[in-house]
């Protein structure tokens, strides 16, 4: 019996601002008896979502929703340098207020090169480096620092907009919905779940068909999840093979769902 009831990819964007209409914002959603469909904006002026208009949708989904497994493509962590060289305390929850204090990308008027530059926010005083990984962006050997920023293929700017977030969807939500691995390894039953996922893993094992590079990314999330889930190999991704001293790091740093 498959652990989830519904399966949500998200390709993510941190392009423009939260309240900005985004090509590259695409949602996939799935569940045991459906492959993955597309699901668009409300109806409105917007043609695509808006980081704000996702975080909404999530908490009002997730709110008392049958059992869901959310992948979303950006870091939900920075590397534990970064807590050394500014003096945080090993602790997810304490990060993600310091972080939003300092670079407040869920301003409806605030662009991440904003914080930047020094126009909003006070980014400098927690700035990081493009040398410091993440234990698992070395694991996987492509994935690219959280501070790479301005390059193909970086993440950094989705991730500076998209913790904020984060943040908001745990203020929502509370204990009902799980942050892995933050909250820890194992699920609890009937829990829905939230993590980070890499596409690049899995948009390879599946035909593009008429999809967009985002779109695709976004239904390969979800594909993969809903597939894993059904194979009985889910469990797995949610306990990679690590030492107990990786663990801790990783509980701090955050962990990619699928990499061994």
């Amino acid at each position: 019996m498959p652990q989830f009831q519904r399966y949500i990819g998200i390709d993510y964007s941190g392009a423009e601002t939260p309240a900005s209409s985004l090509r590259g914002l695409r949602i996939y959603q799935a569940t045991p008896d459906r492959p993955p469909g597309e699901v668009l904006p409300p109806p409105g002026p917007r043609k695509y979502w808006t980081r704000r208009g996702i975080a909404g949708w999530l908490a009002t989904e997730l709110r008392g929703g049958p059992p869901t497994l959310v992948g979303i493509d950006h870091a939900f962590s920075f590397p534990t340098r970064y807590f050394e060289v500014h003096r945080l305390p090993p602790d997810w929850d304490a990060f993600l207020e310091d972080f939003c204090h300092h670079w407040p990308t869920d301003d409806d008027l605030t662009y991440v090169d904003f914080v930047r530059n020094g126009s909003r926010g006070n980014g400098t005083a927690r700035e990081g480096n493009s040398r410091w990984r993440r234990m698992a962006e070395e694991r996987s050997r492509t994935a690219k620092s959280v501070f790479h920023f301005d390059v193909q293929g970086s993440v950094a700017k989705s991730t500076h907009a998209g913790i904020p977030w984060l943040r908001f969807l745990r203020r929502q939500l509370g204990e009902s919905l799980h942050f892995w691995p933050f909250d820890g390894w194992e699920v609890p039953e009937g829990r829905s779940v939230i993590a980070e996922v890499y596409p690049a893993l899995w948009s390879r094992s599946f035909p593009r068909e008429d999809r967009t590079q985002d779109q695709h990314d976004a239904y390969s999330i979800a594909r993969c999840m809903r597939e894993s889930d059904a194979a009985g190999t889910l469990a797995a991704s949610f306990a990679p093979a690590l030492t107990p001293t990786e663990r801790t790091t990783a509980r701090l740093e955050g962990w990619i769902l699928g990499l061994a």
